[in-house]
């Protein structure tokens, strides 16, 4: 059992719960990976997969951040600060942070799918001097469904870290201070170099398929690029079938995969 230690309205329909575990043994002890996921319970609604958000070297409570579009988030849209959920996990591979020590890296993340990937940008960011140049590029449809505008305003603050923002050119609203475009469209405008990089991207699949030909352009190799397609996940174990592609499970052998492999599992990507 996990007690909503706080809450964060990120938009209109998204939020963010930090969430602390009731047993002492379980703030001690619990650990997680950069990329792996947990199912989160509301009672009497079901359970919903949801990537940790925060860094994994915090200890004692995680965030997860979600939209309430069903009827297991909305459902725990509708709970309170203090109030108890379930929490299963964590479940899933990760990120290979190993690879990423020493290198360039450009996170690509498209509206809700920003929170996957936060938790590497933290890890990253406590030990900065491991990484090379670090570039964000974050879009959302419009000006409203922009989250995570706190940690936004601190990347921009920060000397290290490139922010790149954007949003739909027909979801700008007046007092707009970042980019107006598609984020493949953006992409292709700030030119990253493929030279020593690492691309961490989510988001829905149609900003990948078409940011994925953009970074081909650009000149990357899919072995560059890193997604999680953490959507994909019901259960965690492998047991109802929802995350089944051909003979993988993506709970249990993803949700991270290279870009290379995607193009396997998914001969279309």
């Amino acid at each position: 059992m996990v007690t909503i230690r706080t809450l964060v309205p990120e938009s209109h329909d998204t939020v963010t719960f930090e969430l602390q575990f009731q047993e002492e043994i379980a703030r001690q002890n619990f650990s997680f990976e950069p990329g792996q996921f947990a199912l989160i319970g509301a009672f009497g609604a079901g359970e919903s997969a949801l990537t940790m958000a925060s860094g994994a070297t915090r200890k004692g409570s995680v965030d997860v951040t979600f939209r309430k579009i069903g009827r297991v988030t909305g459902a725990l849209g509708r709970l309170n600060q203090g109030d108890t959920v379930g929490f299963r996990g964590p479940f899933g591979n990760r990120f290979p942070m190993e690879r990423y020590k020493g290198r360039n890296l450009l996170f690509i993340a498209g509206g809700i799918g920003l929170p996957a990937v936060t938790s590497v940008l933290f890890d990253c960011l406590e030990a900065r001097n491991d990484y090379g140049t670090i570039t964000v590029l974050y879009g959302a449809r419009s000006t409203k469904d922009l989250i995570y505008q706190r940690h936004i305003a601190e990347w921009e603050r920060r000397l290290d870290v490139n922010m790149v923002k954007t949003v739909d050119p027909w979801g700008v609203a007046d007092g707009w201070d970042g980019k107006v475009g598609l984020i493949p469209v953006v992409l292709e405008q700030i030119n990253p170099s493929p030279e020593n990089t690492v691309v961490i991207m989510c988001g829905p699949p149609i900003m990948i398929k078409f940011a994925m030909q953009s970074l081909e352009k650009l000149g990357f190799r899919p072995e560059q690029v890193y997604l999680t397609v953490e959507n994909k996940m019901k259960c965690g174990l492998g047991k109802c079938g929802r995350c089944n592609i051909g003979d993988m499970y993506i709970c249990k052998e993803g949700p991270v995969y290279t870009a290379a492999h995607m193009k396997r599992m998914y001969p279309d990507f």
